[in-house]
């Protein structure tokens, strides 16, 4: 096998992995079966199967290549993705093993523990402990250890709603699906080991795309800027929604790109796959609709033009996004509730685009609306709009770069989240030195972010690569490049306008790494290769040529590694699972845990419940030392021995004699508002517990 086929090949094995596992595991976790036994069993066939039916090809003819490409220009790179006159060398698909090897091992060194809840990557982790140990949703709240229902209880936590007296994780299954691999294999370090191969996955994924659309001399290089970005390093090491998502997304732009160069029944099932990774994106983040909805144009497009491709990318898209759907309405429904007023406009335009996309294909299929529209785009390619489009395109990222100067994002507290997140704004703000207004959303940044995370250069090349691309395709030009074109335009254009994120770094830029800075950094690459071809006509070696870019690509990789260094050697949320091990090894079996003090309950009591094995509560804020003394004694008439738990020794002081079971000292990453991330923060916690003595 050629080196450069040898590439393409290996990026799409992730996502094709992930989608036979997917495949396998909600089904069986729908039917509250998710058993290592039955899903290995069946995972073993079906990711042969999806294997098989991704990375064999039957290319097209070179005199019948794809009809719908007429027109394309060669990879700027010189090659055409492993199918041109000049095959690539060697040394390529062996940087980018190399560089995605050093990561992987990079990572897992660098790897967190976040496993006491506070915010996402914990949740997703205890979500995760819960499946690999039960394989079942929703989690039984155990009230009859508590004597039954209390007023002066609750037994949801953040990220764990309680429902219809049950506990109901947050979040699409999505992420702990995968995460559940690990768990069965290593316990709570295989979950959160499975974050850096997933990065390291993401890094390969994306070369695979710079592979195909670029050229495989450029895979390295495309491999190297997003491994240092910051972001990247970021959500690696711990278990963010981001990662899966980042796979399914890059190797079905892959498999649809290959789908276009492939003959018969190849073709379409490359198609169905490429559509059902994009698809399925759903069952990892629900806003992934948004994400998605070009795909949707993009197959209705091929199902004007008669081409079955449409139909079997259309059908994956459907299917992935609707087990996407049907696992939040059935398993998650308490979190798209809460997610109500941003979730019902993105279902009423995910309708709308299906509605414009039915429109688009009958209007194109009639004749004589088919005729006329085929005739303006042949009017567009020949017109200025072209050129036009490629002038906005620079004014739009001038208008994101002065956009501070005339506007400040705010956000009024709406609900109890929102205030919680006033208040941790004010905090940072004070920390900072920055005027204390916990409405700020600091939105108005968001250009702003990218540059810190890929540089000012990468930045001013990606804008020049989009509009190089948007004036080809108005031409009629670089086909291959309209549907990532489309995702990534489409998807950065709203994350800029509005992040909807905390704000404070390096968190927020998790909101970043899904799509905006892979896909500018994709035009980043097309932009140098462009510049490296546009150069070579002066007459210069190719031995020049060869250093001048390798210097480019070194130049743009010094204001990444600027701000990613300090992250890159820096270990934070270290030693959490020792301490919670200790915890649970303190507890007795028979424990039935009430927690009386709120901090301790939201990042406890999951874990309590989820990894210690115990029934766990807290009581409500109004609770009186009388109505804890009453719970225990409830506790132990039901056959339980009550076990009180909070932060502090002289706060379970009261019931009895303080036990301290959990202390933590480490580390968390730093939180910035206005510029780079950068240092730790120290973390340190206690958990004392006490049992009442009985009546």
């Amino acid at each position: 096998m050629n080196a450069d086929r040898l590439l393409v090949r290996a990026s799409l094995v992730p996502a094709l992995l992930i989608v036979a596992w997917l495949a396998v595991s909600m089904p069986l976790l729908m039917a509250d079966v998710l058993l290592p036994a039955p899903a290995l069993a069946l995972f073993a066939p079906v990711a042969a199967l999806v294997l098989w039916l991704g990375l064999r090809s039957r290319p097209r003819p070179a005199a019948d290549a794809d009809a719908d490409a007429a027109g394309a220009t060669r990879h700027p790179g010189g090659d055409t993705a492993g199918r041109g006159p000049d095959p690539a060398p060697r040394w390529p698909a062996a940087a980018v093993l190399a560089i995605t090897l050093a990561f992987l091992v990079l990572q897992v060194i660098m790897c967190s523990e976040q496993i006491i809840v506070r915010r996402d990557p914990a949740s997703y982790a205890q979500f995760a402990t819960w499946l690999a140990e039960h394989g079942s949703l929703p989690i039984p709240m155990d009230e009859q250890a508590f004597g039954g229902l209390d007023g002066a209880l609750f037994h949801e936590s953040p990220a764990f709603y309680q429902h219809d007296d049950t506990i109901v994780p947050q979040f699409m299954a999505g992420l702990p699906l995968v995460l559940t691999l690990g768990g069965w294999i290593g316990g709570t370090h295989g979950i959160l080991l499975m974050a850096p191969l997933l990065g390291a996955c993401g890094v390969l994924a994306f070369a695979g795309l710079v592979a195909r659309l670029v050229g495989p001399r450029w895979a390295p290089a495309g491999a190297l800027l997003l491994a240092l970005t910051l972001p990247m390093l970021y959500v690696s090491r711990s278990t963010f929604s981001e990662l899966p998502a980042i796979i399914l997304l890059l190797g079905g732009l892959s498999l649809l790109h290959d789908s276009r160069r492939e003959q018969g029944r190849a073709a379409d099932l490359k198609a169905f796959l490429g559509g059902l990774a994009l698809g399925l994106i759903v069952l990892v983040r629900i806003d992934g609709l948004r994400d998605i909805l070009p795909v949707l144009v993009f197959a209705g497009f091929y199902v004007a033009h008669k081409r079955w491709i449409g139909y079997w990318t259309a059908g994956g898209l459907l299917l992935g996004a609707g087990a996407g759907l049907a696992e939040g309405f059935t398993l998650s429904l308490p979190y798209l509730a809460y997610l109500y007023s941003s979730l019902a406009p993105l279902l009423a335009i995910t309708a709308a685009a299906i509605v414009a996309t039915t429109v688009m294909v009958v209007l194109l299929r009639w004749e004589w609306t088919g005729s006329r529209l085929r005739r303006a785009g042949e009017a567009v390619a020949r017109g200025r709009l072209p050129g036009a489009a490629a002038v906005l395109t620079v004014l739009v990222m001038l208008g994101f770069a002065l956009r501070p100067l005339v506007q400040t994002v705010r956000r009024p507290p709406a609900t109890r989240d929102d205030e919680l997140n006033v208040e941790f704004i004010e905090l940072i703000q004070r920390i900072q030195d920055l005027p204390v207004d916990g409405t700020r959303q600091y939105s108005e940044l968001s250009l702003y972010w990218v540059s810190w995370y890929i540089g000012v250069p990468a930045l001013l090349f990606a804008t020049l690569g989009a509009a190089l691309l948007v004036r080809r395709l108005l031409r009629g030009q670089s086909t291959e490049w309209a549907l990532p074109y489309a995702m990534i335009v489409f998807t950065t254009t709203q994350v800029l306008l509005r992040p909807g994120i905390t704000p404070d770094h390096p968190w927020a830029s998790r909101r970043l790494i899904g799509l905006v800075i892979p896909g500018l950094l994709l035009f980043t690459v097309f932009a140098a290769a462009w510049t490296v071809r546009r150069v070579r006509r002066l007459g210069y070696s190719p031995r020049v040529m060869r250093a001048g870019a390798v210097t480019g690509v070194l130049l743009m990789l010094v204001p990444i590694v600027v701000t990613s260094a300090g992250h890159l050697v820096t270990r934070t949320e270290q030693h959490e699972v020792a301490a919670v091990d200790g915890m649970c090894d303190a507890l007795e079996p028979d424990s039935a845990v009430v927690v009386i003090e709120r901090s301790t309950g939201e990042r406890f009591s999951q874990v309590v419940r989820g990894m210690c094995g115990l029934p766990t509560a807290r009581t409500a804020d109004a609770a009186t030392p009388d109505d804890v003394r009453r719970i225990a004694g409830e506790v132990r008439q039901a056959g339980h021995r009550p076990v009180l738990m909070a932060a502090k020794a002289e706060q379970v002081a009261p019931y009895g004699p303080p036990s301290r079971v959990l202390r933590l000292d480490t580390h968390q990453d730093g939180r910035t508002l206005t510029g780079p991330p950068g240092g730790r923060w120290g973390l340190s916690l206690e958990v004392w517990i006490t049992e009442p003595p009985g009546s």
